[in-house]
């Protein structure tokens, strides 16, 4: 059982116990910190629980495929969703290669997901959670049929007040802690001030333009913009704009109306599906719903592979704040399909 030390893998880790199963609690150690009040949490939700508990130390695999990742991306004009890649190669790979070590039988974790098998097709199916306030299905798109066989999700059909209830119930000493913030290696949200400490490295000034080219301003660095951002770039054109654009060659930030963040079509490469079946051809373009990042509610479409193995998803109507480097998530109703990593929208 992955234990963060909060109050949904704590109460992850109680129902499957109370559920039959014999539960051996570990928390990953990801990176430095002078204290680490979730590690004490989770041993002490662990000993509460009778469990045993194992702490795991990859603090160097985490710097180099995670931080380092995350960094590179941002210095390349890119958005990268560090939570995505943590999910890929420590909450999943890592642990089920502890899970084989230790002879056990399945990893869990308090992921707002459900585990589905098709009997029909033989498949298990990775689907959205009961409750879509809390879906977290974006980021494990990249799972396999391997992986999902040994996988348990034990908060798939509970909301997040029913998990708090049955905390509290039980007395567990992390029923009202609060909510996780987005990326755990930044606490205090300066993407930017994070990525200079972290590479020694400081941005390169580079001229804002529109989508005419000409100038309007200048910029800080690349990195300390996002798609779709309207305040604070420092720019004003007598009506509002937006940054629609990250020109990495040529170390531009371009600005526009926005009706310009608007795209008709994405495509993506790092493809992969949860069934391992490649998605079809563009003459065999299936009808799915996909989201371009975490919050977006899905927008219905077609999907397909090119020869090249892209994956393009063609949209009925526009959308908005296609970043590249964010995951693109496909589905069919609530079943996710796949995904992969946004090259382009146009």
């Amino acid at each position: 059982m992955a234990m963060s030390g909060g109050v949904d893998s704590g109460t992850s880790a109680l129902l499957l116990k109370n559920a039959g199963y014999r539960v051996v609690g570990a928390t990953m150690v990801l990176f430095d910190r002078p204290e680490n009040r979730d590690l004490d949490d989770a041993r002490a939700l662990a000993s509460k629980l009778g469990i045993p508990h194992l702490t795991l130390d990859y603090v160097d695999g985490f710097k180099s495929k995670v931080q380092d990742y995350f960094c590179a991306e941002y210095l390349a004009g890119r958005t990268p969703n560090p939570c995505v890649d943590c999910n890929r190669h420590f909450k999943m790979a890592a642990l089920q290669q502890v899970r084989q070590e230790q002879g056990l039988d399945y990893v869990a974790t308090g992921h707002y997901v459900r585990r589905v098998f098709n009997p029909s097709t033989g498949l298990f199916e990775l689907h959205r959670a009961a409750d879509p306030s809390k879906d977290q299905s974006y980021v494990l798109y990249h799972l396999s049929q391997d992986t999902l066989a040994h996988m348990l999700f034990p908060l798939g059909d509970f909301t997040k007040p029913q998990v708090r209830a049955i905390a509290d119930e039980a007395h567990l000493p992390v029923a009202r802690k609060g909510e996780s913030q987005d990326i755990c290696f930044i606490p205090d949200g300066d993407h930017t001030g994070f990525i200079r400490r972290h590479t020694g490295r400081d941005f390169e000034p580079g001229e804002i333009v529109d989508l005419a080219g000409d100038k309007l301003g200048t910029h800080q660095g690349l990195a300390c913009y996002t798609i779709g951002q309207r305040k604070g770039v420092g720019v004003a054109a007598g009506h509002p704009i937006f940054v629609v654009e990250k020109r990495a060659d040529t170390n531009q930030l371009v600005m526009g109306p926005l009706e310009a963040l608007e795209i008709g079509e994405v495509t993506a490469n790092q493809v992969s599906t949860i069934s391992g079946s490649r998605f079809p051809g563009r003459d065999q373009a299936i009808r799915v719903e996909a989201k371009l990042n975490y919050r977006q509610t899905p927008a219905p479409g077609v999907a397909f592979c090119d020869d090249d193995g892209l994956l393009h998803v063609v949209f009925d109507q526009p959308v908005r704040a296609c970043a590249p480097g964010q995951a693109l998530v496909v589905y069919q109703e609530d079943n996710v399909l796949g995904g992969g990593t946004i090259l382009q929208g146009r």
